[in-house]
């Protein structure tokens, strides 16, 4: 692209999963160059912090994959913070963004956002139909509040701010400290230990029969950049007449029973796997329909195996680079 300005794009939360699988992917692509800051160069609760890096750095595209995440512990034993700190990230960027005339905005929001019952596989206009699940009801409430600022930003000023929800993701760059991780890294984790303590049994939370469906970190980033290169009239066609936002999902459901199972394959643990029922199941069966986004073409190129043995060697290495037994 000799002789053509680069387009400036900031990834809002760089260095979390989404955010640096969204970095690979954009990195590959001539044409563009990639802004980011750290937690600690930049606050993004702050209204004047957050506006201040924009008007400086002056962003063509921003990706906000910045915000506070955590399993069914952290989020219920924390809802405040949850709801308070996403709130502030969302208003902060959206609002800057606005401020400074920024072309194109990507909000990413969570398939928590979906009524627990949503009739399946759930729909975008599915959203505010019923009772959210109340472990997560907090973190959900942050993530619709951003969807409905993106889109009435859209509506009274009329900017290209998109928003997409994706499924329950899983890969490099994952937390998978206790309390504070999903379910597949915070399973790998425990597992791995198990194994490598060569412990006789692994307790897991709940009945294992919620059925969830999981999604690649890496799939997920390309589908985000094919959403956001889409010019504006493009982009609406794929809208149409339904929802502002989209699914991004695998269209894979597993139970829980079974992705324990697959992870003991994949991590090599033959411990006797204990389902401990007096824990909380969360949601009973959550699968997106995504078939609004399949008519980009776009489809994940990871199966649920291959993922999780890609994320569990990843694992490894970040395990050997801490001098933690592999």
């Amino acid at each position: 692209m000799t002789g053509t300005k680069p387009v400036r794009v900031w990834v809002a939360g760089h260095q979390g999963m989404v955010g640096a699988a969204l970095c690979r992917q954009l990195a590959a692509q001539p044409g563009i160059r990639l802004l980011t800051a750290s937690r600690q160069q930049l606050d993004l609760t702050s209204q004047a912090a957050t506006l201040a890096f924009v008007q400086q750095q002056q962003p063509d595209h921003i990706y906000l994959a910045a915000a506070k995440v955590g399993g069914i512990l952290a989020n219920s034993q924390q809802p405040a913070d949850f709801l308070l700190q996403n709130l502030q990230i969302v208003t902060q960027v959206v609002d800057a963004a606005w401020r400074c005339g920024v072309a194109r905005v990507m909000v990413l929001g969570s398939s928590c956002i979906y009524p627990r019952l949503a009739q399946q596989p759930v729909t975008e206009d599915a959203l505010l139909t019923g009772a959210l699940e109340p472990t997560n009801e907090a973190y959900a409430i942050a993530k619709i509040a951003g969807l409905k600022l993106c889109q009435a930003f859209n509506r009274q000023y009329g900017t290209d701010f998109r928003t997409a929800m994706p499924t329950n993701l899983y890969g490099p760059g994952d937390h998978y400290a206790p309390g504070a991780s999903h379910v597949i890294p915070g399973l790998m984790h425990r597992m791995h230990l198990a194994k490598v303590q060569q412990q006789a049994e692994l307790q897991v939370w709940g009945s294992g029969r919620p059925l969830r469906e999981f999604l690649h970190v890496d799939d997920l980033a390309v589908a985000l950049v094919q959403l956001m290169q889409l010019p504006q009239a493009d982009y609406q066609q794929l809208l149409g007449s339904g929802p502002e936002h989209l699914n991004i999902g695998s269209d894979d459901e597993v139970s829980i029973a079974d992705l324990v199972q697959l992870l003991a394959e994949v991590i090599g643990y033959q411990g006797r796997l204990v389902f401990d029922t007096s824990k909380p199941d969360g949601t009973p069966r959550k699968r997106l329909d995504s078939s609004r986004i399949h008519r980009l073409g776009w489809r994940p190129a990871f199966s649920l195996r291959q993922g999780l043995a890609h994320t569990y060697q990843w694992y490894l290495s970040q395990s050997q680079l801490r001098g933690v037994k592999a």
